[in-house]
């Protein structure tokens, strides 16, 4: 209500010569002024008119004007009110009055400027009023406004509560899975020295033997020796520290392939049922060791089904990550409960009985699908199955899935090599197959008495493990280069960090264990024939 505006004052009185008076006063004191003589007429016009003061006489002839008071204030309650009597007028009228909702009381007959007086002390209390409703409308709003912006911090809040329960919760998982890692890695390196010899041994045996049980034999231990090779790979490859084969993998081709396996493997309790999407792309992955993973998810999905079950194996699309593939592999076993299913990753956690699980079947798939660029989830509920989800990066181009054998490369023309390995049994088995193909073969076990056999020997071809006590075989490599630059070099070893073995042996050849003897082979002649191109010989291909 703005003070520039003339005010408006109803003014109510049955007696024409009374209201005539308050008029004059009224108009007198630079009011406007509408004038009713019933209450029924003072309602129409304050609904109309909606006047900020009425001036309201208590004798009226049709409604007291206790009740217009009241109702007045119970339908505009902005309206004030001030009763005038001439009559009643003691104490008891004047409560009744005020208790009727009346903002003051004032005596008849008044004079003019106690008339104005009271009403501009009305005005003042209503603009009062007025300025506190519009506080109380924005404090509202605020507390309104301050209200969502809470909850709204409070959603956020829980929010990131959780894109950091789930972070602190991989962290944990892989820092579980990299102090595993370092432990499978140095197990895997010393197995794999073992199998060196191991393979070697009984791959001359069985292409060299007369006998037919002894090659029958020799062939059983073999086989058993590459699956004791394919181990230390899965070790290795679960500890992070050896890159895996990836390229395009046709996965339902892939899948496809593991059929009869699988059906064999799982035992006829087992009813496979393959539900491939025709239109699913490549995967990126490691062909061998994605094999791996879902044997052993299958393994795991029977024995979540002691009385028998079906296992379904899926692929398709990834709905959230179009840049993913998703290879499902679900039971209809006995389910995983929550707080199973947060340990179902962690390296040797298993629900299974003593002697019936290792607990590193789920943490080796998970390890490879991470190394793969992928991940995993698992979905599961008690008594209604599990399913295990890999979601695999998207392949361009599938691969060719068959692996072709390198032949057998020409035999030695009685080149000098020096073979450096702390291993005895490993230096053995190197030494006597390459002398029997031609090679003048000299061993050393560690870097410095091989440095010292170099000065005098001055070999074509330094054979070298890349682990040993003491130092590594690219510092050992290194000084060997500084003697003589033009030395041909082939890396072996069982466990290496595949970054810092790249990043120290540059264009040198590499030779992982264990190795057939061929392999060994093939691996010399590439190395000595690399060694005489001036680009491969160079000191600067280890810095």
């Amino acid at each position: 209500m703005s003070t520039d505006e003339r005010i408006i004052v109803l003014n109510v009185d049955d007696l024409e010569a009374q209201r005539y008076v308050k008029t004059r006063d009224l108009h007198a004191g630079g009011f406007d002024v509408i004038e009713a003589s019933t209450g029924a007429e003072a309602l129409r016009l304050v609904e109309k008119h909606k006047p900020p003061v009425v001036l309201l006489d208590v004798q009226l002839p049709d409604i007291s004007g206790f009740e217009v008071c009241a109702f007045i204030k119970q339908k505009w309650p902005e309206v004030m009110v001030l009763q005038t009597s001439a009559t009643f007028t003691t104490s008891e009228d004047r409560i009744l009055g005020l208790n009727a909702g009346a903002d003051s009381y004032l005596v008849q007959p008044a004079e003019p400027l106690e008339l104005a007086a009271a009403i501009n002390a009305l005005l003042r209390i209503r603009r009062s009023e007025d300025a506190l409703r519009i506080l109380n409308a924005s404090l509202d709003k605020q507390v309104q406004t301050r209200t969502a912006e809470l909850a709204d911090a409070n959603r956020q809040l829980k929010e990131e509560m959780a894109q950091r329960q789930k972070a602190e919760a991989e962290l944990l998982q892989a820092q579980k899975m990299e102090a595993v890692g370092q432990l499978t890695g140095g197990l895997a390196h010393d197995f794999n020295n073992l199998l060196t010899a191991v393979v070697g041994n009984l791959d001359l045996i069985r292409t060299r033997a007369t006998e037919p049980r002894i090659t029958r034999l020799a062939e059983n231990a073999f086989k058993a020796a590459e699956r004791g090779s394919k181990l230390t790979a899965q070790l290795l490859a679960f500890s992070r520290t050896q890159k895996l084969a990836t390229g395009s993998i046709d996965i339902n081709r892939l899948i496809e392939g593991m059929y009869e396996f699988l059906n064999q493997s799982l035992g006829a309790s087992v009813l496979i049922e393959l539900k491939l999407d025709p239109g699913a792309p490549v995967v990126i992955a490691d062909g061998n060791q994605l094999e791996v993973a879902i044997l052993n998810l299958g393994i795991n999905a029977r024995d979540a089904m002691p009385d028998g079950g079906q296992l379904v194996i899926s692929t398709n699309g990834d709905p959230d990550d179009p840049r993913k593939v998703i290879v499902a592999v679900t039971d209809t076993g006995t389910g995983m409960p929550p707080e199973v299913i947060a340990r179902a990753f962690d390296p040797f956690f298993t629900t299974k009985p003593p002697g019936k699980g290792t607990g590193l079947g789920l943490s080796q798939v998970y390890g490879l699908v991470r190394q793969m660029g992928g991940n995993v989830d698992i979905v599961s509920q008690p008594e209604e199955g599990t399913s295990v989800r890999l979601h695999l990066r998207r392949g361009l181009v599938a691969s060719h899935s068959a692996i072709e054998a390198a032949p057998m490369s020409e035999a030695g023309q009685s080149e000098t090599i020096l073979i450096v390995d702390d291993d005895h049994d490993v230096r053995s088995i190197m030494t006597s197959f390459l002398t029997e193909i031609g090679y003048v073969v000299h061993e050393a076990e560690r870097g410095d008495k091989a440095l010292a056999l170099q000065k005098t020997l001055k070999p074509q071809l330094m054979i070298i493990d890349f682990a040993m006590p003491g130092t590594n075989g690219a510092d050992v490599v290194k000084s060997a280069r500084a003697l003589q630059p033009s030395l041909s070099v082939l890396f072996v070893s069982g466990y290496a960090d595949s970054a810092a073995l790249e990043a120290a042996m540059g264009t040198a050849p590499f030779l992982r264990k264990p190795f057939l003897p061929a392999e060994l082979a093939a691996a010399v002649r590439t190395a000595l024939e690399q060694g005489q191109s001036p680009a491969a010989s160079g000191e600067g291909s280890l810095e």
